[in-house]
């Protein structure tokens, strides 16, 4: 049979609340602090015409995450173990790429836990960043971590998008203007597009609901329906938050309003929405840095641990990865906005490596895929959108050395 190496299948209820949690770990993990900072400096730079971006890195971010669920999960193992039965070392060599990029994207993490506690309450960031970790730790040493894990992502996923559809709504955007770029932009920015998919399936994000989705069950030929289901609708919850996020801001900068501080979207929120929008912008921030956090850690663990290691041992070594992270983070002393530009550049190296190697299993090794039969369209896409994801890598490496050394 092509799933009888499986474990049990989880009951019906588990099987939905596992891969809503696989979704929503994938989709707030794109969602960080980088990604409000990205969307608001694209918005003031280009107006209406971020809708055409939004729309193309949407597609393409469906294009990469349906390839790349669709592998894991009928596979039943990994990335980096599929990584070394195609070619030994190669698993290894994505694991630490990985690791690197989700050690660094989580110090930027939780500065921006820092900096949303700070305009939640006041906060001092550092102090923030360190009560944060402290709550991100104590989800992982839970008993049922796991449950833990998938409910918190998906309630404070839901938390922001409420937020954001309440300050959108305040914000009175051109909501017509908007749609017309949509599909007839007044601008095209390429360098744009690629940044928005680098910053939404780039690095760790790639996998985490893919390996979420796998550890907790859900997985073979089977549920191939479900898989595919569930990688479209993380990227559109995604895609749904960036599309309120831009509307939030082009209200504000289309109503004449110049954004011109260091943090552009508390501004705009403020403009929006007075106290309220400020407050509101704390919570969208610290929500959406603190899931990440949670996000990151859990795929790069996933990465350096064995499908057999035992849960408790993998919670364990993620409450260390993030105390690491923390204590870097009190220590370094460095801006917070340069950190999470540096780890955008780190993460954009890893998805042609990863992706290269998910493509090959679907193309030529049916054996790691139980005797599954792997769609010619879907590969042909995947194909045309790993050409993309190495000009990102190119773009992520020549840029990385200038944006350290400035």
């Amino acid at each position: 049979m092509a799933h009888s190496q499986s474990p049990a299948r989880p009951n019906v209820s588990a099987r939905r609340t596992a891969l809503l949690g696989a979704m929503f770990l994938m989709a707030t993990s794109a969602i960080g602090p980088g990604f409000i900072t990205q969307t608001t400096e694209f918005t003031v730079q280009i107006g209406a015409s971020f809708a055409f971006a939004i729309l193309v890195s949407i597609l393409v971010d469906i294009a990469v995450q349906l390839n790349v669920w669709r592998v894991i999960g009928v596979s039943g193992l990994r990335a980096q173990e599929l990584g070394n039965k195609v070619l030994p070392g190669v698993g290894w060599f994505l694991a630490a790429l990985v690791f690197l990029g989700g050690a660094v994207f989580n110090i930027g993490n939780i500065a921006g836990t820092g900096l949303g506690l700070n305009a939640m309450l006041g906060v001092d960031p550092k102090i923030g960043g360190a009560i944060s970790a402290v709550i991100a730790i104590l989800i992982f040493l839970s008993k049922k971590a796991g449950m833990a894990l998938d409910r918190i992502v998906v309630l404070l996923g839901a938390i922001m998008i409420l937020l954001m559809i309440y300050v959108a709504i305040v914000a009175a955007p051109p909501v017509g203007e908007a749609l017309r770029n949509t599909v007839l932009p007044e601008k095209v920015d390429f360098l744009i597009i690629t940044t928005l998919i680098g910053g939404t399936v780039g690095g760790y994000i790639t996998y985490a609901g893919a390996h979420r989705m796998i550890d907790s069950g859900v997985k073979g030929v089977g549920d191939v329906k479900e898989i595919s289901r569930g990688s479209v609708l993380s990227i559109i919850v995604t895609g749904v938050m960036r599309v309120l996020l831009f509307l939030a801001i082009l209200g504000v900068v289309a109503g004449g309003v110049a954004l011109t501080g260091d943090n552009k979207a508390a501004e705009a929120f403020g403009h929006a929405a007075g106290e309220i929008g400020m407050r509101s912008f704390g919570v969208i921030l610290w929500a959406a840095a603190l899931t990440s956090v949670i996000g990151a850690a859990y795929t790069s663990v996933s990465f350096v641990t064995r499908s057999s290691t035992p849960e408790r041992t993998r919670n364990l070594i993620t409450t260390g990865f993030i105390a690491v992270c923390a204590v870097i983070f009190l220590l370094l002393g460095k801006a917070p906005q340069t950190l999470l530009i540096f780890a955008g550049a780190v993460n954009g190296l890893i998805l042609p490596v990863g992706f290269a190697v998910l493509l090959y299993v679907a193309w030529r090794r049916r054996d790691l895929l139980n005797g599954y039969k792997y769609p010619l369209w879907l590969l042909l896409i995947g194909a045309l959108t790993w050409l993309l994801t190495v000009y990102l890598g190119i773009n992520s490496l020549s840029g990385l050395s200038a944006l350290w050394a400035g």
